[in-house]
């Protein structure tokens, strides 16, 4: 019997080295699939955040990693005295995320931090005051400016690139991300594929339409266009550049052209274009269709800025 026995217990320790060792492979890539559902710039924010967080625990002797509902509350509470709501939930869903990461579970729908958000923002408000969006005006006003440039090549990269991002309703993210491959001139204008943006993480990508302008001086396709063979691009990114500096081009240009440079950021385009827009008739979906939103709640304060004057009460009174 003994002589049966040894090789069925050598075979059962041979299964269970495999086994752990096929557990310990399938652990590293469940890991690996968990960081790359995220892009890195949100991986880079989970973990900026994160960070803060963490900073806060060693301060005050608090557990980070793995955190519990109470320690997560505190630091809220912590946070809601010089941040804004949205920043709070920002937060939150970071710490809950890198806890994923991590192997962790965080209960962020415990009462205590439910509880708790509903009581800063009862006192708080959520009201938050974002940057200015770029109009036709400002728009016009900026590319008058770039228009002065002494230096031919940020002349026709800037110009090229304020345009491009205002028609589109890029974020900015997507604008420094686009690449020579991605683009077709054809008849009516131009076609850019984005291949990834904040809404798409799984890379389905989508095709944005610019037709040309009537006015070529303010045409982001002859712009883009001109950009493209005066450097004679032929592959790779367009505009080679990172996308907090498209916000500081963006702000440069604000105060050159009399702006106030404070009021405006790199969505600025994007706000613009979607408020514009809106201005001028546009639909919900066309707008959406653009700028890849996926729910209405962000659209729909565009358009609801945009009609401010256009369907106001006053307009009935003559006086």
């Amino acid at each position: 019997m003994i002589i049966y026995i040894v090789p069925i217990i050598y075979g059962y320790r041979k299964y269970m080295n495999d086994l752990v060792t096929d557990v310990k492979s399938l652990e590293l890539e469940t890991l690996k699939n968990l960081r790359s559902s995220k892009a890195n710039n949100t991986l880079r924010a989970y973990k900026a955040d994160f960070r803060d967080f963490a900073l806060f625990c060693e301060k005050n002797g608090l557990k980070c990693m793995p955190s519990e509902p109470k320690v997560v509350s505190i630091y809220l509470t912590h946070l809601s005295k010089t941040s804004k709501f949205s920043t709070l939930k920002r937060r939150l869903a970071s710490i809950s995320i890198i806890h994923k990461l991590n192997g962790h579970y965080l209960d962020t729908k415990h009462p205590i931090i439910t509880e708790n958000l509903l009581g800063i923002k009862r006192v708080n408000g959520t009201y938050q005051k974002a940057k200015k969006p770029i109009l036709i005006n400002d728009l016009k006003i900026i590319i008058n400016v770039i228009n002065q440039d002494k230096n031919q090549k940020n002349r026709a990269k800037n110009k090229a690139l304020i345009l491009i991002g205002f028609a589109g309703g890029f974020r900015r993210s997507e604008l420094v991300e686009i690449v020579y491959e991605d683009i077709e001139f054809v008849s009516e204008g131009v076609k850019i594929f984005v291949r990834r943006s904040k809404t798409d993480q799984s890379g389905e990508g989508m095709t944005k339409g610019i037709p040309y302008f009537s006015n070529h001086e303010y045409c982001p396709v002859v712009s883009l266009r001109k950009w493209i063979e005066e450097r004679q691009i032929k592959s790779g990114k367009i505009f080679d550049m990172s996308d907090k500096n498209v916000a500081l081009t963006i702000k440069k240009y604000a105060a050159k052209a009399g702006l106030d440079k404070n009021k405006y950021s790199g969505h600025s385009l994007r706000s613009g274009f979607a408020t514009s827009t809106a201005e001028q008739g546009a639909e919900e979906r066309s707008i959406m269709a653009m700028t890849g939103h996926k729910t209405t709640q962000m659209v729909r304060r565009y358009i609801k800025e945009a009609n401010l004057f256009k369907n106001n009460a006053l307009n009935k009174i003559k006086i």
